[in-house]
């Protein structure tokens, strides 16, 4: 696994105004089993965005031609169209293997319209094969760009039942010293703009004086796109409702189950999404889910039964919407059995099947016999 990391002379600059501006990582790491390489490659903030494919190239030449010759690659798997594809797309066409690109989130989407446009399309059009983690992604970027539909396959993410499973209720909540009887709404992402906590916090004014033992279970912290938490906290003592939102901070995927299971229903009220993990994992813990109809999120809540959409923005609608999720019995049996039926083992076996065919139909070599 090789993921990048941009760097630049002026980053200590950024940071001095946002502590978790390009966090820096170890250049070399195993996860999992796995090897992962993090070589740097010069990007400069804020500026001259539209080489950042090229210099990301150049970056990971060395790394990437070692790697393909130690482990004898068939194929290079890319996520993200900019800049990540268009350097893979360089490197494919160095090394001569096939290459995939993954259209993950709204981040392709943004840049249509920019001076990247023209990298988007060469990236796609130097792809074996696209996938896309919704088919809005495949119709608003892949389709909308000119890129043939058959090229495309849509693969969402999935969800790890191994770490988002079902707890007991009342010891969730005896950990994170939450009142037995208190309704709880959570949600859970990178504390920026897009995610929406800014939103749903001027809500709970409101909805306080119909629910009685409200509370929000804010989770997450700092990504590279900002950290509003100071802002958030800032916001909700303005609003009068400090004393119902807690800032839970980032946790451990496997420490999740806790939080999610000591709430009642999972609301994220974000601008944008191409297949948001965190629903699919809250589901697995048994809760209904709120958001907004934006990019992929109606694949994912496709059945009132998992979960309630609202148009982008209304906020009288969106705050209905959590009053009626905390008053109504939800069978969450069903919603759980949904997100099983929506495992990661379906969606890598797709991928799998895919890769084969690419590297058997182009290089005329075998796969190699374990799944990546």
């Amino acid at each position: 696994m090789v993921a990048p990391q941009a760097w630049s002379p002026l980053d200590w600059m950024v940071r001095l105004l946002r502590r978790s501006f390009r966090p820096k990582a170890p250049s070399h790491e195993r996860r999992q089993g796995f090897e992962v390489h993090r070589p740097r490659y010069l990007s400069f903030p804020g500026l001259f965005k539209r080489h950042d494919g090229w210099l990301m190239a150049r970056g990971c030449r060395a790394a990437v031609r070692r790697i393909a010759a130690e482990s004898r690659s068939n194929l290079i798997d890319a996520h993200f169209l900019f800049p990540d594809g268009y350097a893979a797309s360089r490197l494919a066409r160095e090394l001569g293997l096939p290459l995939t690109i993954t259209l993950r989130g709204s981040k392709d989407e943004w840049l249509i319209g920019t001076d990247r446009e023209p990298c988007l399309k060469e990236a796609m059009g130097a792809a074996t094969h696209l996938f896309a983690v919704s088919d809005a992604l495949k119709r608003d970027v892949a389709v909308r760009l000119g890129e043939d539909p058959g090229k495309v396959t849509v693969v969402g993410n999935g969800v790890d039942l191994e770490k988002f499973v079902p707890v007991d209720r009342a010891e969730a909540r005896r950990r994170l010293k939450i009142p037995p009887g208190a309704k709880v709404l959570i949600g859970v992402g990178g504390l920026i703009e897009r995610k929406g906590f800014h939103r749903i916090i001027p809500l709970l004014k409101g909805l306080r004086t119909r629910i009685r033992g409200l509370l929000y279970l804010v989770v997450g912290g700092g990504a590279t796109q900002g950290d509003m938490r100071g802002q958030l906290e800032r916001l909700a003592r303005d609003e009068g409702v400090a004393d119902l939102v807690t800032f839970c901070g980032p946790q451990l995927p496997e420490d999740l189950k806790w939080f999610y299971g000591a709430s009642d229903v999972f609301a994220l009220a974000t601008a944008h999404e191409g297949w948001a993990n965190v629903f699919l994992e809250a589901m697995a813990c048994g809760l209904p889910v709120i958001t907004t109809r934006v990019g992929g999120n109606a694949e994912v809540v496709c059945d009132p039964a998992f979960g309630t959409l609202v148009d982008w923005w209304d906020p009288a609608a969106f705050a209905r919407a959590l009053e009626d999720a905390l008053a109504r019995p939800w069978d969450r049996e069903a919603i759980m059995a949904y997100a099983r039926r929506n495992a990661w083992d379906q969606r890598v076996a797709v991928l799998v099947d895919t890769f084969r065919g690419i590297v058997n139909g182009t290089n005329g070599r075998s796969a190699p016999p374990s799944s990546p």
